[in-house]
């Protein structure tokens, strides 16, 4: 099982506010169609590994996940980000700031950030 991001996301009324609900823009990193309307945003994970206990099996896995929000303007992104971190904080762990930058082709913004994700098994 993987960490139920989309369905934290699609549950917290401020991230449908900004992302939609229907479809809700948020996709698995390259799955993002082209074209989506902004802002929108993506995720992958990035790393991951069972809590490993000595006398059984791993209850737990941890899932480290980039999350990166593409947005017409910084202010949008910053709206975006701070609406997922405050989300997704409830079931999981922020624990960096990723890129924060305008793409000099197209002029879109990405903001990230990454989480760190327990899931039971």
């Amino acid at each position: 099982m993987l960490a139920p991001i989309t369905q934290v996301c699609k549950a917290d009324p401020s991230v449908t506010a900004l992302l939609g609900e229907s479809p809700l823009r948020l996709y698995p990193h390259g799955e993002a169609p082209q074209d989506v309307a902004k802002p929108y945003a993506v995720w992958q994970v990035v790393s991951g590994s069972p809590l490993n206990y000595i006398n059984g099996q791993p209850e737990i896995d941890r899932y480290g996940l980039q999350i990166d929000v593409y947005a017409a303007t910084a202010v949008s992104a910053d709206a975006v980000v701070s609406a997922m971190r405050k989300a997704i904080g409830r079931r999981a762990y922020v624990t960096g700031f990723g890129v924060d930058t305008v793409d000099s082709v197209t002029k879109n913004y990405r903001k990230g950030f990454d989480v760190a994700w327990l899931v039971s098994t």
